[in-house]
């Protein structure tokens, strides 16, 4: 076994890792050798844990998770499908994106204060902590280009990803950790849920696709591309699977879980309603104001769906936190 791994080690490096930078750029093959060692990691996890003799319901667990991402993938491709059949204005799908993350951003954490699960005070300040910390994290970023370009020839400059394309993806970012805190707690939930998870998928699902279609009209108005913006749904929907795995294979409870929903919750206020919106407001009000209004009665119908079906349905019945 230690011969194949040598070998196998050493054809990588002298064979498929020089052919690869013929054929794309530094960046993408050390995005993609991160993406596969993550993999790899995971799998070797998952199959330690199933050594070490759990239970039929973790295996459950961990085959329902990987479901988990769907209603996001599903949610950007009704989207896509639907701007390019009706060309729909840039102005018109970022002002949507922004209308779901409203509603995204204030569901959860008015549900906990209505609730009596967390006090008012406590509700803000970890919206404000979620806004500054995205703050934060936009605003290097935004340092590192300009840096970049400033430092770089002609050839580097064209390279770089433009200021708005910077900001959508920072926003498809603040969703993504959205869709993780959400994961943790269906990690919980899977293993013990009725009917060994399966009936999850549809709360689930529908709890998912206003992530997907945010995460792809926010893509799809600042790109163009309706590739780049299904990958960016699918991509930020994996991470509620990511999520739900590690909480399986860490064995957390729901305790906590909560404030890091709430923080994520904060950090999808300025992505969405900071300078993007106010970028296209300035260049079309008008098919902004009706893409915010789109969004907010889409992301309201799907979140009430969900509420609907717990209600009515024991699909919820183990997981009532995650997906209501």
């Amino acid at each position: 076994m230690g011969f194949a791994a040598g070998c196998m080690v050493w054809m990588v490096i002298a064979e498929v890792v020089p052919d690869s930078f013929k054929e794309a750029s530094p960046s993408q093959v050390a995005t993609a050798a991160t993406l596969a060692v993550a993999f790899m990691e995971t799998l070797s996890a998952v199959l330690e844990t199933f050594e070490q003799g759990q239970s039929w319901k973790n295996t459950s667990g961990f085959l329902v998770s990987l479901l988990f991402g769907l209603g996001p993938f599903i949610g950007g491709l009704i989207l896509v499908t639907f701007a390019s059949s009706v060309k729909m204005q840039h102005s018109f799908l970022t002002g949507m994106a922004s209308g779901i993350a409203i509603i995204l951003a204030a569901w959860r954490p008015l549900q906990l204060w209505i609730g009596g699960k967390m006090g008012l005070f406590y509700d803000i300040s970890l919206l404000v902590g979620g806004a500054f910390f995205f703050h934060v994290i936009s605003r290097m970023a935004s340092l590192n280009v300009s840096q970049g370009r400033a430092a770089g020839n002609d050839i580097m400059r064209s390279n770089t990803i433009s200021s708005l394309t910077l900001k959508a993806f920072l926003a498809s970012g603040a969703v993504a950790l959205h869709a993780f805190a959400e994961g943790l707690a269906l990690g919980v939930a899977a293993p013990k849920a009725y009917g060994l998870g399966r009936h999850m998928m549809l709360p689930v699902s529908l709890h998912g696709l206003p992530r997907g279609a945010a995460v792809a009209s926010c893509i799809y108005g600042a790109t163009d591309s309706w590739r780049t913006a299904l990958f960016a749904a699918a991509f930020t929907g994996f991470a509620g699977p990511l999520a739900a795995i590690g909480a399986i294979v860490a064995e957390i409870d729901y305790t906590g879980l909560d404030t890091w929903m709430v923080f994520a919750c904060g950090a999808l206020l300025p992505a969405f309603g900071g300078s993007l919106i106010r970028r296209f407001f300035k260049l079309n009000s008008k098919h902004t104001s009706y893409g915010l209004v789109i969004g907010v009665a889409f992301a309201f119908i799907c979140l009430t769906s969900t509420r609907l079906v717990c209600l009515h349905t024991p699909y919820c019945n183990s997981a009532p936190e995650a997906v209501t």
